[in-house]
């Protein structure tokens, strides 16, 4: 396996000592009774700060929470408190982001503290998708920028946004990656930038069957064969002639995604067919309400809902999987979080793990899988936190806050 050159951006180990920094993390996480709850993120942005800290830095952390009008959109009040936590020091917060307040907080930092400003999506100019020349305007922007010596991003998972919390800072400031910046698109690019020996396997499923569909058509022959699940799969299987992919009264996974895909589906199964690897099999509720299996090939009319692959499709996938060189996960097998239906998922997983293989596991659904089912992180390349940017990165499309940092760099600002 052999990497070629690639552009890269200034890392957190670029910086020049004694800096009043600007960071911006992903802690978006669900909430519960009003609550945040602690997950993979404040863990894995947790690293950064803490270096950031520890090397004297006054650090000030952005971070968004929700939407407005959405039920989980409220004050990162709590998310301080998880963080410090991870971190192993004090996370001050402030209930404001640009305002005398916030200015007060972070002009009285001193070396080594770390402040936590409010949701930044309380800000009016966050939000709507616009230039980043026109986010740099905004006077977030031009309010909080003079008050830093540079800006370090560390949202991977929201790096295809463009938000003025993203893409307004680094044409104001000095631009650097922070750790899960670098780590996740080391990893989440891996499948176009590394030249791999033998077999890449991609394993594909989850319920927006329109996301991976755009993967399989955009990798092409970057993969040597995919292993379909979840909703993708039925949608491939009713492509190849099999009566499933559609759906039963009161659902609404299907029919839609199939009326908006099926021309790119039925193009990659037949420019692609020997390639894409179908389920032989399918799981659903039996009436006794354990999980019960049948054939495709046996199916007449769909009458269940699929929710997982068969063992016969796990037998069959495991091979693959343990001859492979590289194996990129996109989206569960099966409904994983009922036990009864983790077998596909899990299955696909346990094998991974135990293969010697470059391996990323995307997607945050996916990626708790792995905690659910007692399996170690560490027997897996990366798993990663990140959603769509995941699929821009696996798609090659251009991720807009990446690019800002590429152009730092290479502009030496």
């Amino acid at each position: 396996m052999s990497t070629p050159s690639t552009p890269t951006f200034r890392t957190i180990d670029d910086l020049p000592a004694d800096s009043r920094v600007l960071v911006r993390l992903d802690l978006n996480s669900p909430v519960e009774d009003g609550e945040p709850q602690d997950n993979r993120r404040f863990e894995r942005h947790a690293r950064t700060v803490r270096e950031l800290a520890d090397a004297g830095h006054r650090v000030v952390l952005m971070a968004h929470q929700g939407r407005p009008g959405r039920d989980d959109f409220t004050s990162l009040s709590g998310h301080a408190s998880i963080l410090a936590d991870h971190v192993g020091r004090d996370v001050d917060f402030v209930a404001d982001t640009y305002g005398e307040e916030a200015l007060a907080a972070i002009e009285a930092l001193e070396a080594g503290g770390v402040l936590l400003l409010e949701n930044t999506r309380m800000c009016d100019e966050e939000l709507p998708e616009e230039p980043p020349a026109d986010k740099a305007a905004t006077e977030f922007v031009r309010t909080l920028a003079p008050r830093f010596d540079a800006y370090v991003n560390d949202a991977y998972s929201a790096a295809h946004r463009k938000h003025a919390s993203l893409v307004g800072f680094p044409l104001a400031l000095p631009a650097y990656a922070g750790r899960v910046m670098e780590t996740e698109y080391e990893a989440n690019t891996a499948i176009a930038r590394k030249e791999f020996d033998g077999p890449v396997t991609m394993v594909v499923g989850g319920t927006k069957a329109t996301d991976v569909i755009g993967v399989m058509d955009a990798l092409g022959d970057r993969v040597d064969r995919f292993l379909l699940g979840g909703v993708a799969g039925e949608l491939f299987l009713r492509a190849a002639g099999h009566p499933v992919g559609h759906d039963l009264e009161g659902t609404d996974l299907f029919d839609d995604q199939w009326e908006a895909n099926h021309g790119t589906v039925e193009s990659v199964l037949e420019a692609r067919g020997e390639a894409i690897h179908l389920a032989s099999d399918l799981a659903y509720e039996g009436d006794d309400g354990e999980r019960a299996e049948v054939a495709v090939a046996e199916i007449d009319e769909k009458t269940d809902a699929y929710l997982d692959v068969g063992s016969g499709t796990v037998d069959d996938y495991e091979p693959l999987i343990r001859e492979s060189d590289a194996v990129f996960v996109k989206g569960a097998l099966g409904v994983f979080e009922d036990e009864r239906f983790a077998d596909g998922t899990v299955g696909v997983l346990e094998a991974i793990a135990e293969t010697d293989c470059f391996s990323v596991v995307g997607g945050g659904d996916t990626s708790r899988a792995i905690g659910m089912y007692g399996l170690d992180e560490d027997d897996f390349s990366h798993v990663s936190i990140a959603g769509g940017a995941y699929i821009r990165a696996l798609t090659g499309e251009p991720l807009p806050a990446i690019e800002l940092l590429r152009r730092a760099d290479d502009a030496g600002a």
